[in-house]
């Protein structure tokens, strides 16, 4: 294949059918051929920041100005915004950084976003349960052109294409102790003018009272306390190519908000759905103690998407959406010794201190009952409900499960290591509640104190996926992400030359981790960006745990291929990684963007990687590629 290296997004490529007309040229030698769209691409380390700060979130979110040649970087460290100069694009130069305490002392930047010259950075209140801010900036002068208030805990910021509006994200997390549960939220900002924005709140009151209905539909409403917009927490945005509509992203709910910018009116919920991890092509390895790769369909397991990222585009004058499915469970309290309560107490956890939903197959299934895990990780929550739980031995058979007893099901090699949440797939009567039974496995309401699990839910698609724009599946990758991270095929390093399959599943902050998130989400897909260059549309698909990005071609939305895979951690035997930055590389990408060659410097495409763990940013020049 032939590398071209001068198109980026954006690029408009003349039409074949001039070319083709014939006898409308007055000299049709001098029709120059167009080549076609590129059937691929390679990414190439170009070169990197350090800040020397491992495992700080010291690089998180760019952002890039054009006219500037400046990256804008979210440093959560420092909760500040690092400036970078691009002009020599190997080597990105810190030049300044942007402090939000001016607004408000103690106030942290959580995102941030670029269109024409203006910066666009959200910024959260000193308390993260009060609202935040959304602040303008001059990319050139990095002075502060306005700052408007906007809901609790704004976590992602875009424009609208046409620079008009700025969106938040406005996330609405709980405190430690689940004692203050704002409401979540989506900010609208008219920039008209720049020096004096205006907001709209795009709220989701209107759906209190249909807690029910969402719950029939799919959507997890079920944090302690809380009305459905207060449960409802805004991730990250993505918006239409004519700026009219916003897809929003309720991780923790599993479901998307569909968002009508004009009017400021989330005008839909929509749910996600359930990935069976019964069906061939869904297969997951679910056990990080058994010394192998073991990826493989388990009977009565499904998992729950929880996109973080999410992304639009245009094809076939449709619009489809790309989400990142890295899974997330809500763990509150989870360090405050009074909400696990003690061994010996009668399990008086104190369930007014916190909410951990995250529970161990292998310790939700013991025949002895939950209480052998008082004092250490038993949510009070869950005791409150029985005291302990059981298989459906119609749907778990397979590894050995019986009426009271579940056999195989809980050992290590089988879905014991498996991290599910307890809050779900117990079996309910027609009012939601629990139904009871006896540590036989008999229901009894009277006599029983056992649940029974008829279905276990995993968390995180472990892929990425296409939808609609109503949120219907067009495609998933299913467990082909693990499945290259197995094979002979992919390598690790800048080199390309270390096995991939050795450091299976590694986590991001440790060497020699084999295996360790298998039991968890896996790889974790969590950012994302997309490129259309010369009709075809690239998606850029960063890996949390494992590290690296993937590449693929999605043009077509119903059969995206796989282009690529660059892995630049360099080292994965250190024990103590931290001891030998920067020499390790590049570990745990968080988010991504990516620059059109006409933008960037150099006139060649580039991607900008920032990875939270090893406190770099990491640029690539992106090689297309040619048939």
């Amino acid at each position: 294949m032939k590398s071209w290296l001068a198109l980026g997004a954006g690029t408009v490529l003349a039409s074949t059918l001039l070319a083709g007309c014939g006898g409308d040229s007055d000299d049709d030698n001098n029709v120059q051929p167009v080549p076609p769209g590129p059937s691929g691409l390679t990414l190439e380390l170009l070169g990197r920041r350090h800040t020397g700060q491992f495992d700080e979130s010291a690089a998180e979110i760019p952002a890039y100005d054009a006219g500037s040649q400046r990256l804008f970087m979210v440093n959560a460290q420092r909760g500040e915004l690092d400036v970078l100069s691009m002009a020599t694009r190997s080597n990105p130069v810190l030049v300044d950084s942007l402090s939000t305490s001016d607004i408000e002392a103690g106030t942290v930047v959580n995102s941030v976003a670029v269109h024409d010259g203006l910066v666009a950075v959200a910024v959260e209140a000193a308390t993260k349960t009060d609202n935040g801010y959304l602040a303008l900036y001059d990319a050139d002068t990095l002075t502060r052109r306005s700052v408007v208030e906007v809901g609790a805990l704004p976590d992602m910021v875009a424009f609208t294409p046409d620079g008009r509006y700025v969106l938040t994200a406005n996330e609405g997390e709980p405190n430690d102790d689940y004692s203050v549960d704002p409401e979540g939220s989506i900010s609208v900002i008219d920039i008209s003018d720049p020096d004096d924005p205006v907001e709209t709140r795009a709220l989701f009151t209107a759906f209190n009272g249909q807690e029910a209905e969402l719950k029939a539909a799919g959507v997890r409403v079920y944090g302690p306390g809380a009305s459905v917009a207060m449960d409802l927490e805004p991730e990250y945005i993505a918006v239409s190519a004519d700026g009219a509509t916003a897809w929003v992203t309720l991780q923790e709910n599993n479901a998307l908000a569909k968002l009508d910018i004009a009017s400021a009116t989330v005008t839909d919920i929509l749910p996600l759905g359930e990935k069976d991890l019964s069906q061939d092509g869904n297969g997951i390895d679910a056990s990080d103690d058994d010394d192998t790769i073991d990826i493989r369909t388990f009977d009565g397991v499904v998992s729950l998407y929880q996109p973080d990222a999410i992304g639009a585009y245009s094809a076939g004058g449709n619009t489809y959406l790309v989400t990142a499915n890295e899974g997330d469970a809500r763990a509150w309290g989870e360090d405050n010794d009074a909400y696990w309560g003690t061994e010996g107490s009668g399990c008086a956890g104190d369930p007014s201190q916190g909410f951990v939903e995250e529970f161990r197959v292998k310790h939700l299934v013991h025949a002895d009952g939950f209480d052998r895990r008082c004092g250490d990780d038993l949510p009070p929550q869950l005791r409150d409900l029985a005291a302990g739980g059981l298989l459906n031995p119609d749907t778990f058979g397979y590894c050995g499960a019986t009426a009271g007893d579940p056999g195989d099901c809980r050992e290590d090699e089988e879905l014991g290591r498996l991290n599910i949440t307890w809050t779900e797939g117990y079996r309910k009567d027609e009012n939601g509640d629990p139904m009871l039974f006896t540590a036989a496995g008999v229901q009894d309401d009277v006599n029983g104190d056992r649940l029974m699990y008829d279905k276990l839910y995993a968390y995180g698609g472990r892929s990425f996926s296409i939808r609609d724009e109503d949120g219907g599946l067009v495609f998933d990758s299913g467990d082909a992400i693990e499945r290259f991270l197995a094979s002979d095929e992919c390598m690790l390093g800048t080199q390309r030359s270390i096995p991939c399959k050795d450091y299976f599943n590694s986590g991001h902050d440790e060497g020699d981790d084999f295996d360790s998130r298998s039991d968890a989400k896996g790889p974790e897909p969590e950012g994302l960006t997309l490129a259309n260059v010369g009709g075809s549309t690239f998606l850029f698909l960063g890996l949390e745990r494992m590290g690296g990005i993937l590449v693929y071609d999605i043009t077509d939305p119903t059969a995206p291929v796989r282009v690529e895979y660059l892995n630049t951690r360099d080292d994965w035997a250190t024990e103590d990684t931290e001891s030998v930055l920067p020499a390790a590389g590049d570990l745990g990408p968080e988010g991504l963007v990516f620059i059109p060659a006409e933008d960037a410097p150099g006139d060649t495409p580039l991607l900008v990687v920032g990875y939270e763990v090893s406190g770099t940013t990491a640029v690539y020049q992106v090689n297309l590629q040619y048939q």
